[in-house]
């Protein structure tokens, strides 16, 4: 057998994986990363069909830092026996990962109702645009969508220059990440109960929740965030500041302005009747960011940084990618890790942003080839050589 567990902390679940693009991968690879059987289900639609949903080469590397660590099997699901065999992988799965639209999933009968009926212990997992119900239920969204619609980009960005969306996908990267979640918040329930549950989570519905403070300030205070670009919304004189040879993040909140104006060689603005004060501060920020800018210029990023750090006050460069790769820090905490590909030989890919002490995540496997362990898969789940001969001839699986 071609698994190779990453990890032994969720080495005793199994994952069928039929989600597609990037939200559903995402959560995927949280539980891959930690040792699940994760099983990639590809749509094989007839013999010699290599088609899918996802949008890379599978040598790319967003698609290898998607979908690492897993086994592949390549089924029909629109034929009976592809459907047969789907659902006898269910039977003995203990978690379904799924982003198709709700009109699609149960015409395939790959539902949620359906496949409790075969595994009551199952717990399913849907990530969808808008959600499972409601009215935009079958709208097709995609990240940026999500980020124009739950308010991010009208906020984001400089004053005066229109909307502005992350850089990132990040309604698909919180949507994977809260799916993950909620998946281990299920397992952990059946342990008392034994029974599976529907997970259900949308790229609008993580949005929302990632709008975070900016969300309560408009539904406790009725207040609509506005674009202030590279400043703090709330908190002045946190922002972006030119050097000499750049640009520094400076952050010293409210408690630390004394010890800031002291590192700037201005005590003069600690009683300052403008900057007395947090409220006062943000009143006049464009005239306290220019003051203070009139000496961050005087420094090189690197003398700023250390002269605040010495102060206790954070701040930190502002770095391209191959910077921030670059960085020691960086490096110390070993962002990536090196797996075996076939044809890309060995290729770094981004590990998991935390630790365990007893149970780490090692990384093992590169992403697999289309329909890579169909043979290995079928035999584990019970079907003979003679059965595979007939599903291959058949373009089944």
């Amino acid at each position: 057998m071609s698994l190779k567990p990453a990890s032994t902390a969720l080495q005793k679940i199994t994952v069928l994986d039929l989600a597609r693009v990037r939200s559903g991968p995402t959560c995927v690879r949280q539980l891959g990363d930690w040792g699940a059987n994760i099983i990639k289900v590809e749509m094989r639609e007839g013999p010699g069909n290599e088609g899918g949903a996802d949008f890379s080469a599978r040598t790319d590397p967003d698609f290898q830092n998607l979908q690492r660590g897993k086994r592949s099997i390549a089924l029909n699901l629109k034929s009976p026996e592809g459907l047969e065999i789907l659902h006898r992988m269910a039977a003995k799965a203990d978690v379904i990962v799924e982003n198709f639209r709700p009109d699609v999933k149960t015409r395939l009968k790959i539902d949620y109702d359906t496949l409790s009926k075969i595994n009551p212990r199952l717990i399913y997992a849907s990530i969808s645009g808008f959600g499972q119900d409601g009215p935009y239920v079958n709208r097709p969204g995609v990240d940026q969508i999500a980020q124009g619609m739950s308010g991010l980009m009208s906020f984001t960005g400089e004053p005066g220059h229109g909307p502005m969306r992350v850089g990132i996908a990040v309604a698909d990267l919180s949507a994977g990440l809260f799916a993950a979640l909620g998946i281990l918040t299920a397992l952990y329930e059946r342990e008392s109960s034994g029974k599976g549950q529907w997970v259900q989570t949308s790229l609008l519905q993580s949005m929302m929740f990632m709008l975070d403070f900016q969300a309560a300030r408009y539904a406790m205070k009725g207040e609509v965030p506005l674009q202030v670009g590279n400043n703090h919304p709330t908190t002045t004189p946190t922002g972006t500041f030119k050097t000499k040879d750049g640009y520094i993040n400076i952050a010293p909140v409210p408690p630390m302005w004394e010890r800031f104006c002291k590192a700037m060689g201005k005590m003069e603005w600690f009683k300052h009747p403008d900057y007395d004060a947090p409220k006062k501060r943000y009143a006049h920020r464009p005239q306290l960011n220019a003051e203070i800018e009139k000496i961050t210029v005087t420094h090189t990023t690197d003398e700023l940084i250390k002269k605040l750090n010495d102060a206790g006050i954070p701040c930190g460069p502002i770095y391209s990618v191959d910077q921030a790769f670059a960085d020691p820090q960086v490096q110390h905490l070993q962002v990536t890790q090196t797996v075996h590909e076939p044809e890309l030989g060995d290729i770094p890919i981004m590990a998991q942003p935390f630790t365990l002490s007893r149970t780490p995540s090692k990384l093992t496997t590169a992403a697999p080839g289309y329909g890579e362990h169909t043979d290995e898969l079928l035999k584990e789940f019970g079907y003979s050589d003679a059965d595979i001969a007939k599903y291959r001839e058949a373009g089944i699986a």
